[in-house]
């Protein structure tokens, strides 16, 4: 499945606009502010139906428009696939809404599309996957379990189905308006769901461990930097998970909620033994950042035999000259990838007659350049 076009309406600062990914390597190039970025952003928000770099969709809409859309056009060998996500205000309503389709028909994920392709962003946005709180972590490492394992992404949900049906529980009984008698039935379920989603998300990093540290210290990070799964709990039965709620009892009871389990584990990103997040500077982080998502487009195209798109915005400038050669070098090895950068000759090759380039010019503008 590859993407073969992405279509713009009233979404950021494009009113309308359409561009063309090439089948490896599409480089994206324009002066600061142009809206290369926002292209990026609406490849991955028509992929997802999420943006990677706001949660409020209202900022999506053009200026003075009441709705956007974006349509990305895609092709599996002969077959042609369209999906689109729309939001906004609909002429009879005053609360937005957020409308996705596959190939013409309704959807309410578009995650749970099997048509939809694999998208990997690289933005300084999301610079939060290092260094912001574990709940990010926690999240994107669930996304990757799910990508890895379609078949397990129900168990985070269920997992947090069950936590909320426990917390709930506690609340009222610490408020006096419930026994604890129904207490052991929630605890059984939070225990099942617990140990397979510490035992996925333990595979899962298994997995992208020795190829982050490689990509890592091919980026030029220094020191040895190395991928770590912190779980809350040491259980590996469920009797086990049991027997630690039963000797948290008293404190969930005091604070109205579950303290302990798999919502409470970490994903730690060390550099010599130190968190990154806290004594890495912002450059490192950022290489830290780019060698996670490799690592992961890797791991995918081994166990799923499907290569993700890869978005990268402003990748370049952290990179000496050698770093971008294998940078553009692997990009170009397999599998789509789109580079945003105000010069062309900062993307190795970037001029090549296999490489799609795409000029932004301010105003909106979007033009394919012409071949070399």
């Amino acid at each position: 499945m590859r993407v073969v076009s992405v279509q713009l309406r009233d979404f950021r600062t494009y009113a309308r606009a359409e561009a063309g990914i090439g089948d490896g390597l599409t480089v994206v190039y324009g002066p600061n502010g142009a809206g290369k970025s926002n292209l990026l952003e609406a490849l991955y928000f028509g992929c997802t139906a999420r943006s990677p770099r706001t949660r409020n969709d209202r900022e999506l809409v053009r200026f003075g428009a009441q709705a956007a859309r974006v349509a990305v056009r895609l092709l599996d060998g002969a077959h042609a696939h369209e999906l689109s996500v729309g939001f906004g205000t609909l002429p009879d309503s005053t609360q937005p809404v957020k409308r996705m389709t596959a190939d013409g028909a309704p959807v309410e994920r578009l995650l749970d599309v099997e048509i939809r392709p694999l998208v990997s962003v690289f933005m300084p946005d999301r610079l939060d996957l290092v260094k912001g709180p574990p709940a990010v972590r926690r999240a994107h490492l669930d996304q990757v379990v799910a990508a890895v394992w379609p078949l397990r992404a129900d168990t985070r949900r269920e997992y947090s189905r069950v936590l909320a049906q426990r917390n709930a529980l506690l609340a009222r009984i610490r408020s006096g308006r419930a026994s604890e008698a129904t207490l052991p039935t929630w605890d059984r379920e939070l225990a099942s769901r617990a140990i397979e989603l510490s035992a996925h998300r333990t595979q899962a990093v298994s997995l992208l461990a020795e190829p982050f540290a490689q990509r890592a210290a091919q980026l030029g990070c220094s020191g040895e930097v190395t991928l770590e799964y912190r779980p809350r709990s040491r259980a590996v039965e469920e009797e086990d998970f049991l027997a630690e709620l039963r000797e948290r009892l008293a404190a969930d009871l005091e604070r109205g909620f579950s303290g302990h389990g798999p919502h409470r584990d970490e994903l730690m990103i060390r550099r010599d033994g130190r968190e990154l997040r806290v004594f890495g500077s912002q450059g490192e982080q950022r290489l830290a950042l780019l060698a996670l998502l490799l690592a992961e487009r890797e791991v995918l195209a081994d166990h799923r035999r499907r290569t993700p798109l890869m978005l990268l915005d402003d990748v370049m400038s952290e990179l000496d000259g050698e770093r971008r050669e294998l940078l553009a070098s692997d990009l170009r090895a397999g599998g789509q990838s789109v580079i945003a950068t105000t010069d062309l000759a900062h993307v190795p090759g970037a001029t090549d007659a296999s490489v799609t380039r795409l000029r932004i010019s301010p105003g909106a503008i979007l033009q394919e350049a012409l071949a070399a």
